[in-house]
């Protein structure tokens, strides 16, 4: 033990002595000098995840530079060195190299610059960096057993659903840089990765599939080359909003991260979680500071850890009861360094103007284990076995020979966002995607489900998938509301749907579908296209239904299910939507749904369409066909999609859909008192039917912008039609930005196929 005077640095190299600090601190936090970060606090901004204010982006000005990176020396008398300054910029996100020699990092040199990794030798010296690129962000790196070096990267650039904010992508690299390799690809965010004892890599990863945008940040695992991502913990606990910086406590099975909020800083409560106890919710929580922290859990929404004082960020655990960690000093917001114990002791080592963050030991540390890879670059697909089906939540109570099919559907990135947008009640959208979810699909294909549960099918590699299954009718009896990827030549699978995860096929058991060769995705009506309801649902609609369900109709007064284009859907998108008859999620609860509680199983559309109308007549005339039936009941049982896509020709106007702009919605209400409007026959508009004169001024006046409106989506279609192309000049440019970097990761995976090097300079 020793005892530490503690310095205050009131400002950079301007130091200010505090009384001695009587506390004795563990041989473990002073055996090694302790290199930290010296930086602002992140600007506040719409989610935890927004600290790179990368150029070019929407947030680019609230990056704020001035910052070091310097060594703690609290074994003689809490001696300071800086190892590099950064006087216009940040450096960040330290990762000391298991022999103590070398220091991998993120650095930012000012505001025209984005942050990039480099490395150095743990004197300061030998300053290397590794990448490069104007208009990407290069994040947490950690070194890898192997000698690679995994980050997280804008390199595939796709944006928040909820907004407008560039993500983070998993991304590895050879030591010098060489052979940039992508090995996460959820929607949304991948980062603060760590290792595990086993040598598997610890991250946080932010990704919705058909569930509310703030309680969906959970802890996952992978392998090194980005085989078998799985949740590790905190997929369905809805309150922490986000589990940050995550590490494994050594020589336990417990891990400390950080409790977070949705829409903060990367801040919050330490917490230890010992997932043995389960993979959600307060009971696997043993211990948080502050204390009463521990009680939030499970408790309101994604932003009940916002009211969390003092604030923790950064933890790193020096032994299994001691750890290192940022905290507030009760100065505002700034950060010191801490050591914070087990039994409760909080032990303030250095604070020093603007903050500090990042707290490691300048030393060695043990290796974990080279992992063999489980890829293949050169092939196109992975392969992906369930040993059974009914293995799972809710899955007891289905009966066994009910699944018939499995069906697999990608949820793509968003590339491109616009500045209006719509609000269904979840969360923002913009553009306009769907009524209340945030999701495009992508229906990549069927596999059969074996008597005994099982399935084994082929998955194209690295594309963000889920699986559903199928019953005899195509009907949906139980989704996943979260993503997984395939890796190239990956063998991975899983017990079940919605399995307990810490259990594990029984070695006797191999299911019939493994004993043949792994199924060919059956295609869903053609080739694999981004799923609309305008080009996949209403011509069902229109050749069974509208010839009754239409605008000048008796029984379109009740329910109208015409094609016409609205704001920002069609007619009978909404008025299935309002009248609720679809039942999907939406951007639904953290919770894991019962089998067959929501889509086909339970809209009553779908009933009506098996059981009939009521009415002989009216049943004689609507027959649906195999494939109507399906187009309807995977419409439903994908979340009830509308737009096929994310680009947008009208992203400046309302919902970021509308051909109409501001001013003339603004004349439209002012003439009718709505804005209710139909863009395909604008006689036929809402909006309209208060005037009984068809002549009057005041009508005929809104008549003319609503047809005007007509007539430019003539010109320029937009998202939802069929000759829709990409002509904003910002989403060309984000388009050509992205088919670029995806052309330099191939570059980068060539190279490594071939055993060559690539570098990415750009």
């Amino acid at each position: 033990m020793v005892r530490f005077g503690l310095v205050l640095l009131a400002a950079a190299g301007t130091a200010a002595a505090l009384p001695a600090d009587d506390t004795l601190l563990p041989d473990c936090v002073t055996a090694h000098p302790i290199v930290f970060v010296v930086r602002h606090q992140y600007a506040p901004d719409h989610h935890n995840t927004e600290t790179m204010f990368q150029t070019g982006e929407i947030n680019a000005e609230k990056f704020q530079g001035g910052g070091a990176i310097r060594t703690l020396d609290l074994a003689n008398g809490g001696r300071l060195q800086t190892l590099l300054e950064v006087p216009a910029g940040v450096a960040r996100d330290l990762d000391v190299h298991f022999s103590g020699e070398r220091i991998v990092f993120s650095m930012r040199r000012d505001a025209q610059d984005d942050y990039h990794i480099y490395d150095m030798a743990a004197d300061g010296t030998e300053l290397r960096q590794l990448t490069f690129g104007a208009g990407v962000s290069d994040i947490d790196p950690i070194y890898l057993p192997d000698g690679r070096i995994l980050f997280s990267s804008t390199r595939e650039p796709k944006y928040c659903m909820c907004n407008r904010h560039i993500m983070c992508n998993l991304f590895t690299m050879e030591a010098d840089g060489a052979n940039i390799q992508q090995i996460g690809h959820s929607t949304l965010f991948e980062g603060h990765a760590s290792l595990l004892a086993d040598g598997r890599v610890l991250y946080d990863r932010w990704e919705y599939v058909d569930r509310n945008f703030g309680d969906a940040q959970g802890v996952w695992v992978c392998h090194p080359d980005g085989a078998n991502h799985a949740l590790y913990w905190g997929n369905n606990t809805n309150s922490p909003g986000a589990v940050l910086d995550n590490r494994a406590i050594p020589g336990t099975d417990l891990f400390i991260g950080v409790f977070a909020a949705c829409h903060d800083r990367p801040w919050g409560a330490l917490a230890i979680v010992d997932r043995q106890r389960g993979l959600d919710g307060r009971v696997p929580v043993v211990r948080t500071w502050p204390a009463a922290a521990i009680d939030l859990v499970g408790q309101g929404n994604y932003d009940t850890f916002l009211s969390v004082q003092p604030k923790y960020e950064d933890p790193y655990p020096v032994s299994d009861r001691v750890f290192l960690c940022a905290r507030m000093v009760g100065n505002g917001e700034q950060m010191g360094l801490y050591a914070v114990e087990l039994d409760g002791g909080e032990h303030l080592l250095h604070a020093e103007l603007p903050g500090c963050y990042d707290p490691m030991p300048l030393a060695a540390r043990p290796c974990p284990p080279v992992l063999a890879p489980r890829t293949d670059l050169t092939q196109a697909y992975g392969v992906c076995y369930v040993a059974d089906v009914y293995a799972g939540s809710g899955m007891e109570r289905v009966p066994r020979g009910t699944v018939k099919r499995l069906r697999v559907v990608e949820s793509p990135e968003k590339r491109f966002w616009t500045t209006p947008a719509w609000d269904g009640g979840t969360g923002q959208q913009a553009p306009a995607m769907a009524w209340d979810d945030f999701n495009n699909k992508r229906v990549l294909g069927t596999a059969p489900v074996e008597a005994d549960g099982s399935a084994y099918f082929q998955v194209p590699a690295d594309r963000f998938v889920y699986f559903q299954l199928l019953d005899e009718h195509g009907m949906m009896v139980q989704s996943m509301r979260s993503g997984t990827i395939v890796r190239p030549g990956e063998r991975v699978g899983c017990v079940g749907c919605h399995e307990q995860r810490l259990t594990s096929v029984p070695v006797q058991s191999v299911g019939l579908a493994m004993r043949r060769a792994a199924s060919v995705l059956e295609p869903w009506y053609g080739p694999e296209r981004e799923f609309g309801y305008l080009a996949e649902v209403q011509p069902v609609l229109d050749r069974h239904c509208v010839g009754c369900h239409d605008y000048g109709q008796e029984a379109g007064q009740k329910l109208n299910l015409a094609g016409d284009l609205g704001l920002p859907f069609n007619t009978s998108y909404v008025q299935l939507r309002k009248k609720q008859l679809v039942r999907v999620p939406g951007a639904g609860p953290a919770e894991t749904l019962p089998p067959m509680s929501w889509g086909s199983h339970a809209s009553p559309l779908v009933e009506i369409l098996r059981q009939g109308h009521g009415d002989p007549a009216i049943d004689q005339q609507v027959q649906l066909d195999a494939e109507s039936f399906d187009r309807v009941v995977t419409w439903i049982d994908l979340n009830a999609p509308y737009y096929p896509v994310y680009a947008s020709a009208y992203r400046d106007n309302r919902f970021g859909r509308s051909p109409l702009d501001d001013a003339q919605l603004a004349e439209i209400r002012r003439l009718t008192g709505s804005e209710d409007v139909n863009l395909t026959r604008p006689q036929w508009s809402p909006c309209l039917a208060r005037f009984e004169d068809p002549a009057d001024p005041a009508r005929l006046a809104a008549l003319a912008i609503i047809e005007a409106g007509q007539r430019q989506l003539a010109i320029r279609p937009r998202g939802d039609m069929p000759d829709f192309q990409l002509v904003a000049e910002l989403e060309q440019r984000q388009q050509a930005k992205y088919d670029r970097l995806q052309h330099a990761e191939a570059q980068g995976r060539a190279a490594a196929v071939r055993g060559d090097k690539f570098y990415a300079r750009e």
